[in-house]
């Protein structure tokens, strides 16, 4: 899985760091000097998603290498031109590197990520590591801490296929129960944890998903960056 898989070596770099002062980073700045390298050669008929996803590839690096005012600015950079695009992927992943930038706008990047990500249909791994983000910033006492772990699983089931539907479906239900654990203390009985599903009205996207929105509202108290209505207004007919 390659977003998830991208987020653990962060997490085990960022352990390895804590053990190591001096981490080596010459592969990065290899890898980081061939995507630059690809990105200033590609022709002027390259379409802007080709464009968008090397640059957010560089951008992933960049955090890699803790050098967070650059992602930060390219990860703006980046979702001003995949929203004028509207390449929903391409702009959930900027919003994703702006958030772990760590700046002052980091918690509004990931809401703006985690509306789109749930919006649109894109990679449904990437809208499960939004999704995981916000589990992460949520306080494991509070109700919301399990709206978004229940939306990803949700996803899951409505939109992946294959060995990705599978190792997904395994990765959000284990978000799930540790969501349960550490909200109400539910470990390992089915029944209690589908008592715990059933009373936070978890199994009813009907019910969850507004107040996922309402989750999102909060952490973007001013201005949006895009009008909502008017992208919903955007949407195919059912």
């Amino acid at each position: 899985m390659k977003y998830l898989q991208l987020e653990n070596e962060a997490v085990q770099g960022e352990a390895e760091c804590a053990s190591d002062a001096i981490r080596p980073r010459q592969p990065e700045e290899d890898r980081l000097a061939q995507l630059q390298a690809e990105l200033a050669q590609l022709p002027v008929e390259a379409s802007l998603a080709q464009r968008l996803s090397l640059l957010n590839d560089i951008g992933y690096i960049l955090l890699d290498l803790e050098r967070r005012d650059e992602s930060w600015q390219l990860g703006h950079d980046s979702f001003r031109q995949a929203l004028e695009g509207r390449l929903w992927e391409q702009a959930v992943q900027a919003c994703d590197i702006i958030y772990q930038s760590e700046q002052d706008d980091a918690i509004k990047a990931l809401a703006h990520g985690v509306w789109l990500a749930v919006t649109y249909p894109i990679d449904p791994e990437l809208s499960v590591l939004m999704l995981k983000h916000l589990v992460d910033e949520t306080p494991p006492k509070a109700d919301a801490a399990a709206i978004p772990a229940a939306a990803a699983a949700y996803l899951v089931e409505l939109r992946a296929t294959g060995q990705q539907r599978e190792d997904l479906k395994f990765f959000t239900a284990g978000m799930l129960a540790e969501v349960a654990k550490k909200h109400s203390e539910v470990v390992d009985n089915k029944d209690i944890f589908d008592f715990w599903v059933e009373r936070l009205e978890l199994n009813d996207p009907a019910k969850f998903l507004p107040r996922l929105g309402k989750v999102l509202d909060v952490l973007v108290p001013d201005a949006w960056w895009y009008d909502r209505d008017a992208l919903r207004n955007e949407l195919p007919a059912d």
